[in-house]
Order: C-alpha cells, then structure tokens, then sequence
C-alpha cells in the first residue's frame, strides 16, 4: 500500500513538472515600424489632354479648278515655299487677258478724253467754248482715270487668282494625307476645299479641360506666378509633366501658357493649354496625352505609405506601437493620395511609429521591439 501511494506521489511530481517546462513566456518580437514626419508635399493633379502642333496650318483651295499636279509625298517634311498644289490655270489665265483687254480699253479711253480736255481748255480761256464744256471734259477725264484704276484693280485680282493656281507651303513641317488626287475638282463645296494640314511639331500645344474647382486651384498659382514676378519682366509660368498612352513620362517639361476667358456654361469646364518642345518629333498632333500639373505644396504633411493603412467599410486605421511599445489601433482621416503614399488629416502626429510589415499577425496590446524602417516605394521605381 506504502509502495503504491509512493509511485502516485512520485507520478504527479512529474506531470506537473513537465506542465511547467512546457509553458515558456515568448519574448517581445521585433517588428518593422515607419516613423511619421511631417513634410512639403507637392500635390499633383492629371488631366487627359489632346496635342495639337505649334501650328496646324490647313492647305485650303482658294479658287475652283481640277487638280492637276501634286508635288509632295504623304507625311514627309517640306519647308516654307515648296510648291505643294498645282489647280489647272487656264482658266484663270483667260480671266488675266480680259482684264488686261480692259485695262488697254480703259487707257485708250483716258488718251482720249485727256486730248479732249486738251483741246477745250485754250477755247474756254478765249471765251471760244462754254464754262459748261469745259466742266464736262473735265469730268470726263476725271471718270476715265477711275475707269483705268478700276481695270487695273481688277486685273490685280484676276493675277492673285492665278497665283492661287500654285499652292505653296507657308511654313516648315510635317504635311499630312490629301484629301484630293489629280483630276478631282476642288476649291467650292462639296468638292474638298482644305486639302491637306501642314503641321510645326517643333514644339507642341496640349489643350485640356478643367472642372471649376480644379480651375480655381490652379489659378490660384497662375495668379501668384503673375503677382511674384517684378514689373516688365516675363511672367514665370507653371511647370507641367507629360505621360504619353503607353504609360512613359515624356522627357521634356511643359509650361502652363494659357487659360481661356471664361467657363463654357455648357460643360461647366474651361479651356486651359501647356506647350512642350518636342525635338524629336515624337508626339503628332490628334494624340491623347496626361497632363500632370502641381497645384499646391502641402506644408507640414504627414505623409504614411499606403501599405501602413487599415480600411474596414469606408473607415480607416493604423496600427501605432506606443511608449510601452504595446500595439494600439488608432483611426485616422485621410486625405489626397499620391504614388504609394496617402496623406493623414488627422489621427497622427509626428514621431509615431506605424506598423509597417506583418499588420495580419500584430495584435493590439502586443508587446513589440520596434524597428524604425526606411520606406521604399515600389511604385515609383522605374
């Protein structure tokens, strides 16, 4: 009986201090923390945009005829002067000799009545001729001189038709596809009338459309830029940014060159315009681009990666590792985002320390080691 109660004794002796081997106390883990500091955040903004070229210039038939010539290939580049266009002449031609046939008319006419006049006045000085004949050859002088600045205006205008015959380029650019081929009638609806567009892509235009809030935003900076810069010199305009449709940031800067007069009451959008140069003459005009432009600069930001962030039905939180460096929840108002960070209105102060990896596995009142961590944002990387 002694024996048996031993073995109980010695047997629950042993359970139980394996229990107490079996219970260890984990120690506090380290955890990667982002330390919050207040920053000047510029604020941007994207808008899509359309690129016209410095100038577009449409090549327009001036006068009606049948296209004979064309002297140009499709999309190539061609400088100011080149002839482009050749509309068949003849009839223009015919138009020049008729007014010249006028002219001649209109010159023999004023030989004639200039000896007439000729004749007159020594008869009028001798009382040989009435006060009255002497008026009237003078008029009659005086009309064939208007009919003969009349037949040569008019031979003037019969010449510049002809000369519109001959369609050159006014600038140096890029001309596009015609929109007649030889032997089409052109110049008079609904015949074509523009044939072509030569285009200066030397520096491009992008027109785009902003709301009325995202208007006052932005004139608020035009205007400052305006009131900044010291009397007679040039105002200093807004720098812009370029993405192109595959997503790359165009390797030139714009500037902000032009706001339209007034709000179009239909749309409720202004009109507003940035030029960039383009050297190579990669963007053509028709292009949809996005426009980013700076608005503000934010001072005194808190500026917390995204990843930091909580979102439970439209609420947000963070997970902060306080003085003891326990974990607490705190929830936060957020407000404009940028690439892979958001910007906190309220909940947050400087110098707290966010969770920043392993937010499934932190737990408040967890015990932690923190460990101020360095972001890196992916989003931006190229």
């Amino acid at each position: 009986m002694k024996i048996k109660l031993l073995f109980v004794v010695i047997s629950l002796s042993l359970i139980f201090s394996c229990k107490d081997e079996s219970v260890k106390v984990i120690p506090p883990q380290k955890i990667k923390v982002y330390k919050v500091t207040t920053k000047t955040v510029p604020i941007y903004e994207e808008f899509v945009g359309q690129v016209f070229g410095e100038k577009d210039i449409p090549i327009r038939a001036r006068v009606e005829g049948f296209l004979d010539e064309i002297h140009f290939l499709e999309g190539s580049n061609i400088e100011k002067g080149k002839l482009l266009y050749v509309i068949d002449p003849d009839p223009q031609k015919e138009a020049v000799a008729a007014k010249q046939s006028m002219v001649a008319q209109a010159n023999t006419l004023l030989i004639q009545k200039e000896s007439d006049l000729n004749r007159i006045k020594p008869l009028a000085a001798l009382d040989a001729v009435s006060k009255r004949e002497l008026d009237m050859a003078q008029a009659q002088r005086d009309a064939a001189i208007s009919s003969l600045k009349a037949a040569n205006a008019d031979l003037n205008i019969a010449k510049i038709n002809l000369s519109y015959t001959r369609i050159l380029s006014p600038i140096d650019g890029i001309i596009g596809r015609t929109l007649a081929r030889e032997g089409e009638f052109v110049g008079k609806n609904p015949n074509p009338v523009i044939l072509n567009t030569v285009s200066d892509i030397s520096n491009i235009r992008v027109q785009f459309f902003l709301s009325e809030n995202e208007y006052l935003r932005i004139a608020e900076k035009y205007s400052k830029a305006q009131r900044d810069s010291t009397e007679g010199a040039e105002v200093k305009k807004i720098a812009v940014e370029l993405y192109l449709s595959n997503g790359n940031l165009f390797n030139q800067k714009g500037l902000l060159d032009f706001i339209d007069r007034n709000i179009d009451t239909s749309t409720g959008t202004i009109l507003v315009q940035a030029t960039f140069p383009n050297p190579d003459k990669i963007i053509r005009p028709g292009q949809f681009v996005r426009v980013k432009v700076k608005v503000m600069d934010l001072q005194d930001a808190l500026l917390v990666p995204q990843k930091c962030l909580i979102e439970l039905q439209g609420q947000y939180s963070v997970l902060i590792v306080n003085k003891e460096n326990k974990i607490e929840t705190v929830q936060v108002v957020i407000g404009e985002k940028i690439p892979g960070y958001t910007i906190i209105k309220s909940g947050i102060k400087s110098g707290d320390q966010l969770i920043l990896e392993g937010l499934q596995k932190a737990k408040p009142g967890l015990v932690v080691i923190p460990v101020v961590t360095e972001y890196k944002n992916q989003s931006t990387k190229k």
